[in-house]
């Protein structure tokens, strides 16, 4: 059995150095440990680590924690800042230094496209170009600097991955207000906030009949869903004492959460027994968040060790081969 991580991040120095530049609201701060951050004001929203950059390491790694596959993408704050040139020029390269590791390591490394979003002409140039390259499949922040993934203005986007049937894995950043709930305290920005701003972007598409319109979507909900997979008796109950002439949905709630694919990273055993009970082991899928420093390889490796094997074997490689077209153990030259 092959194990395909599906949520896994990379960086460039060049990516960090024109950050440092060009940030805008982003930029760079020293940590009491003498270590570097990427912080939005005084929020911060991701800590660089060695294997972000180096793609040696990475393989290692994924060797010693039994990893066949990763698909990679340009985590937080992606590309959405700097401006409409410098957002464009940071996809590009980005997506470039992917599509060579891909080379470089072939059947090893596969990769999410990152696209200027807030740019919609640009974006869908970049997505053409970049699925031409061998991408994957979509990353996208759940929000897009404050703005809505069912803005009207991304519509073009959506509808273009719809078209190609792409799978899109939508992840959290920095929520929109983050300093005024002083989430800088504590990293609650990451255990609290990243929870609700994926949660916030998926109850959004459901409610709006966002997975109505774009019925080929192949989205992905980090880190377990958020929420989601909680808070689905409480959406139901919205439902039902909802206006009729204000829905937009054509079933319940809870049928588009299980039309979502969800990721394993939960880092409790029983938070991701509770999710599979909810979904189904159909609907998750092996995640790490490697090499973030709250990555989770060894771990999910144990907790789905220990599942009946049809489930293991759906989430470390079924899902994945099914979603991304990928050919399971012979991707990785194993079978």
């Amino acid at each position: 059995m092959a194990i395909i991580d599906i949520h896994t991040h990379a960086y460039t120095r060049e990516y960090l150095e024109l950050l440092r530049t060009k940030g805008g609201v982003y930029g760079l701060k020293m940590r009491p440990d003498g270590k570097e951050e990427i912080f939005r004001g005084d929020t911060p929203v991701a800590l660089p680590q060695p294997g972000h950059l180096d793609y040696d390491l990475r393989i290692r790694q994924m060797d010693e924690n039994h990893i066949d596959v990763a698909i990679v993408s340009l985590t937080c704050p992606n590309c959405y800042w700097g401006g409409e040139e410098v957002s464009v020029e940071v996809a590009r390269r980005s997506n470039d230094s992917m599509a060579a590791a891909q080379r470089k390591y072939p059947g090893r490394i596969y990769w999410y496209t990152s696209l200027p979003w807030e740019y919609p002409k640009r974006a869908l140039e970049e997505l053409r170009r970049t699925v031409d390259n061998g991408a994957s499949g979509v990353m996208v922040l759940a929000n897009i600097q404050g703005r809505s993934l069912t803005d009207p203005v991304f519509s073009p986007i959506w509808q273009a991955i719809d078209e190609r049937r792409l799978t899109v894995l939508v992840h959290p950043t920095d929520l929109p207000g983050a300093d005024r709930m002083d989430m800088g305290q504590y990293d609650l920005s990451w255990s609290v906030g990243f929870m609700a701003d994926t949660t916030l972007a998926f109850a959004r598409m459901i409610f709006d009949g966002f997975l109505d319109r774009y019925p080929n979507l192949k989205l992905i909900a980090s880190h377990g869903g958020g929420t989601l997979p909680y808070l689905i008796g409480r959406f139901d109950k919205g439902d039902e004492v909802e206006l009729p002439s204000r829905r937009r949905i054509k079933a319940p709630p809870s049928a588009y959460l299980k039309r979502i694919w969800y990721d394993s990273i939960c880092y409790s055993p029983q938070a991701l027994d509770y999710l599979v009970r909810v979904v189904g082991s159909e609907r998750v899928l092996y995640g790490t968040d490697y090499p973030h420093q709250v990555h989770d390889m060894a771990g999910m490796f144990a907790k789905t060790e220990t599942m009946p094997p049809d489930q293991r074997h759906a989430i470390r490689e079924g899902n994945a081969t099914r979603l991304f077209d990928l050919q399971g153990s012979d991707a990785a030259g194993i079978g």
